[in-house]
C-alpha cells in the first residue's frame, strides 16, 4: 500500500474550500478522509471515521476548542465539511473522569455539545477521538490488519508486526468503555503512533493530516508484509461441484427468501451475485463450513450481513438445488432464533428479534449472493461478504481466523446505535420488486421506467437503442440496468431476461411497450408489411411474456405481465389494419395469460391508450392519422375526446403502475384516452 498524498491536490482543495471560509486544516482533513474512504482495503460502505481538533468561533463570538468528527450517515469517500460536525471538545474530555456512561447519555451529550443543533449525530466513537490528544485521528477497518490480528493470539501477533510503535487494545464494544481503554493504552506509552483494536480495526494519530494518513498507510503496509510470510495454503480446495446457472439459482433463492417464506413478512429481496476466482476458491475449501460460519471480521459488519451466511449444499440439477436451499434456509432461520433466544434470555433490556433471513448466501461451485431490500443494500452485503472472504482467507493462511464471541456479536447486532445506522425510512410501495420495461428508451416506455423507479422498484430498460436505454438508466441512477435487446429476436429476449435475473436475482413485473406503427388498406397491403408488424406488435409481446413467465414460475412468487395494446385493438382505424390487427391479437394474448397462469399468481393486464405524442408518430404519421379522421393534429390529440385533454406518456405510465398495484385484477383492459366511447370495451 502506498501514500496517495499529492501536494497539488491538497493546494487545490484548500483554495476551493477557502472561498467558502473553510480552514486549511479542515480542507486537509477532508482530503485525507477521502483518500482513506476511497480504498476498499481500508473502508467499506460508511465504515471508519476521522477527526480534527481545532478552534472555531461560536454563535456568541467566542473562540471554542472543538472536535470535528465524522457524522452519522456520511461516507468518508465523499465527505464534505458538513460531514464533520463540530462538538465542544472540553466537555467531552471531562467525561473521561466518569466511571460509567450509558449509550443514551453518551448520545445526548454528543448532541448537547454540537455547535450546530441541526448537524448529524457524531460518530459512536466520538469519545475515543476526543480522549486521544492528537490533532488528527484516523480510524479504518483495514483488511490486512484484521486478517493478521483476527486470531486467538491477536495481541501477540500485533506486537510482532508493529513492535512498540502501536498500542494493542483488547476487544471492547464501541462506546464509552472502549474510549477509556484506548486512552489508557495511549497514556501508558505516549510515543505510540496509533492503536490496534483487536477484532475491530486500527487508529493512527498525527499532528498534521498527512502525518496521520501516512502512518495509517505505513502500518497497514506492515500488516500486508506480515501476511506475505504465509505458513500454509490459505484454503485447501476440493473439486468444485456442478451447479445450476447464476440466473436459475438466483431466481430460486429469491423465491425461497421472498413472500413464500413464513418469516419474510411479504417482503422481497434483491440479490447481488459475485463469483470471482477468489470467491470460488474460498467456497471450495474443505473447511468452508467452519471458517465461513466463524463470524464477522469486524463487528460493524453484523448489521449488514447477520452473524453468519447461509451455505447451500451442492446440487446436480435445479430441483435438487431448490430442495437443498429450502432445507438450508429453514435451518438457518431456526439457528438464528436459537441464537437470539440464548442471548436475549435474562436480559434487563429485553430485545425484539430481527428477521431471521440471511443477507449473504454462499453456493459452493457458483459464488455468493448478497441480499437486501434494495439493490444498494444487496450490493453492500455482497461487498462485505467479498471483504470477509479476503480477510478470512489471509487469516487462515497465517493461522486460524477467530471472530468476536457469540454474545459480543449479539450485543453489536442489537445495539440501538448500530441499528440506527440503517435508517428507518418507510419503504416505497414497490421496494424489493424488479420491473422490466421493453421499449424503455423513449416515449411511453421511458415514462414507465421513471414511474416504476419512483415507486421504489429496481428497473431494467430493454431497447434496441442501446444509447437511449443508457441515457434513461443514467437519468435514474442507482442500480438501474440498461440492456440492448431487439424484442423480435427470441434469443436476445431470453439472454436479456437472464441478465436481469443474474443482476437483481429475478423479476416481478414486465411492461411490454415496444411497438411500431404500420399503415395500409388491409386488402391491398403487402403481406411482408403485415408480417413485420405482427413480429413487433404481437410475437415480440409473446416472446417477452413467455420468457418472463419461465423466470417468474421458477421464483414461485407470482408476477405481473402488462401489455401496451393501444386503441386499435378495440376500435380499428381506417387504413390502420397492419397496426390494429396485431394489437387486437395482443389483447387476446393478455387474457390468455390471465387464464392460463392465474392459478400461479401471475396477473396479466393491458393498457388501451390512444393518441399519445411519442416516437410512434415519427414522420408524417400523426398528420395522416388525423386526416384519416377528418381532423387537424390539434383536434386529433385533444379536442376529439370527451375530456378534451391530450394524453401524455406519463398518463399511460401511471396506468401501468396502477395495474401493478391492483393485486386482485387480471385479464383487464385499462383505458387511457381522455374519453373515446367508440374505443370503450363492450
Amino acid at each position: 500500500m502506498r501514500s496517495l498524498w499529492k501536494a497539488t491536490e491538497v493546494d487545490s482543495l484548500i483554495a476551493h474550500y477557502g472561498e467558502a471560509g473553510v480552514s486549511a486544516d479542515m480542507a486537509q482533513r477532508i482530503y485525507t478522509s477521502r483518500l482513506l474512504g476511497g480504498d476498499r482495503r481500508l473502508v467499506l460502505h460508511g465504515g471508519g471515521n476521522t477527526s480534527l481538533k481545532t478552534t472555531v468561533t461560536d454563535a456568541y463570538g467566542d473562540s471554542v476548542a472543538v472536535l470535528c468528527v465524522k457524522g452519522s450517515g456520511w461516507d468518508l469517500a465523499r465527505i464534505e465539511p458538513d460531514g464533520l460536525p463540530a462538538v465542544r471538545l472540553h466537555p467531552l474530555q471531562r467525561l473521561r473522569a466518569r466511571d460509567g456512561l450509558s449509550d443514551e447519555e453518551m448520545v445526548a451529550l454528543h448532541r448537547a455539545n454540537l455547535l450546530d443543533g441541526a448537524a448529524p449525530n457524531p460518530s459512536v466513537e466520538t469519545l475515543l477521538h476526543a480522549f486521544l490528544s492528537a490533532t488528527y485521528v484516523d480510524h479504518t477497518h483495514a483488511t490486512a490488519v484484521l486478517a493478521a490480528t483476527d486470531q486467538a493470539d491477536g495481541a501477540e501477533r500485533g506486537a510482532d508486526i508493529f513492535g512498540d510503535s502501536m498500542a494493542v487494545v483488547p476487544y471492547i464494544m464501541p462506546g464509552f468503555a472502549l474510549a477509556k481503554a484506548a486512552a489508557d493504552a495511549f497514556d501508558r506509552d505516549p510515543s505510540v503512533v496509533g492503536l490496534i483494536l483487536l477484532k475491530h480495526g486500527i487508529f493512527t494519530l498525527g499532528e498534521t493530516a498527512r502525518e496521520s494518513y501516512e502512518r495509517m498507510i505505513a502500518k497497514v503496509t506492515d500488516a500486508e508484509a506480515y501476511l506475505k510470510r504465509r505458513t500454509k495454503v490459505a484454503v485447501l480446495a476440493l473439486p468444485r461441484p456442478a451447479v445450476p446457472g447464476v440466473a436459475e439459482a438466483a431466481s430460486v433463492l429469491r423465491g425461497l427468501t421472498g413472500p413464500a417464506f413464513p418469516e419474510s413478512d411479504g417482503r422481497r429481496f434483491i440479490l447481488e451475485y459475485r463469483g470471482g476466482e477468489s470467491v470460488l476458491t474460498y467456497l471450495a475449501g474443505a473447511e468452508v463450513n467452519r471458517y465461513a460460519r466463524a463470524g464477522v471480521v469486524t463487528p460493524d459488519h453484523v448489521i449488514r450481513v447477520k452473524p453468519t451466511p447461509l451455505i447451500v449444499p451442492p446440487a446436480r440439477d435445479i430441483d435438487e438445488f431448490k430442495a437443498g436451499a429450502q432445507a438450508a434456509l429453514a435451518g438457518f432461520a431456526k439457528n438464528y432464533f436459537d441464537y437470539f433466544s440464548r442471548n436475549n434470555a435474562g436480559r434487563a433490556d429485553v430485545k425484539v428479534a430481527l428477521d431471521p433471513m440471511p443477507r449473504v448466501i454462499l453456493v459452493p461451485g457458483l459464488g455468493l449472493f448478497g441480499l437486501g431490500a434494495t439493490a444498494r443494500d444487496a450490493r453492500i452485503a455482497a461487498d462485505i461478504a467479498e471483504t470477509a472472504i479476503a480477510v478470512i482467507s489471509d487469516a487462515e493462511a497465517v493461522g486460524r481466523f477467530e471472530s468476536i464471541s457469540e454474545s459480543e456479536t449479539f450485543e453489536v447486532e442489537y445495539w440501538s446505535l448500530e441499528q440506527a445506522k440503517l435508517g428507518r425510512a418507510k419503504a416505497k410501495p414497490l421496494a424489493g420488486h424488479v420491473t422490466v420495461v421493453t421499449g424503455g428508451a423513449s416515449g411511453i416506455g421511458a415514462a414507465t421506467v421513471f414511474a416504476f423507479a419512483a415507486e421504489g422498484s429496481e428497473v431494467a430498460i430493454l431497447d434496441r437503442d442501446a444509447k437511449g436505454a443508457g441515457a434513461v438508466r443514467d437519468a435514474i441512477g442507482g442500480a438501474a440496468l440498461a440492456i440492448s435487446c431487439d424484442v423480435t429476436k427470441p434469443a436476445q429476449v431470453r439472454d436479456a431476461l437472464d441478465q436481469v435475473s443474474a443482476h437483481f436475482g429475478g423479476l416481478d413485473i414486465v411492461v411490454s411497450t415496444a411497438g411500431g406503427a404500420w399503415q395500409g388498406r388491409i386488402g391491398e397491403v403487402d403481406d411482408a408489411v403485415l408480417r413485420e408488424s405482427f413480429e413487433l406488435n404481437f410475437f415480440a409481446h409473446q416472446t417477452v411474456a413467455k420468457h418472463a413467465v419461465r423466470r417468474v414460475r421458477l421464483q414461485g412468487t407470482g408476477g405481473v405481465l402488462l401489455f401496451n395494446v393501444s386503441k386499435p385493438a378495440i376500435n380499428p382505424g381506417r387504413d390502420f389494419g397492419p397496426y390494429g390487427l396485431p394489437k387486437a391479437a395482443t389483447l387476446s394474448l393478455t387474457r390468455q395469460y390471465a387464464l392460463d397462469y392465474g392459478n400461479e399468481g401471475i396477473r396479466a393486464n393491458a393498457v388501451n391508450a390512444d393518441r399519445v405524442r411519442t416516437g410512434l408518430y415519427d414522420g408524417d404519421l400523426l398528420q395522416r392519422r388525423a386526416a384519416a379522421r377528418g381532423l387537424s393534429v390539434s383536434e386529433y390529440l385533444s379536442s376529439d375526446n370527451l375530456l378534451q385533454r391530450e394524453v401524455t406518456a406519463e398518463d399511460v405510465a401511471r396506468a401501468f403502475v396502477a395495474l401493478a398495484h391492483a393485486d386482485k385484477t387480471t385479464g383487464s383492459v385499462f383505458t387511457v384516452d381522455s374519453g373515446n366511447i367508440a374505443a370503450a370495451p363492450r
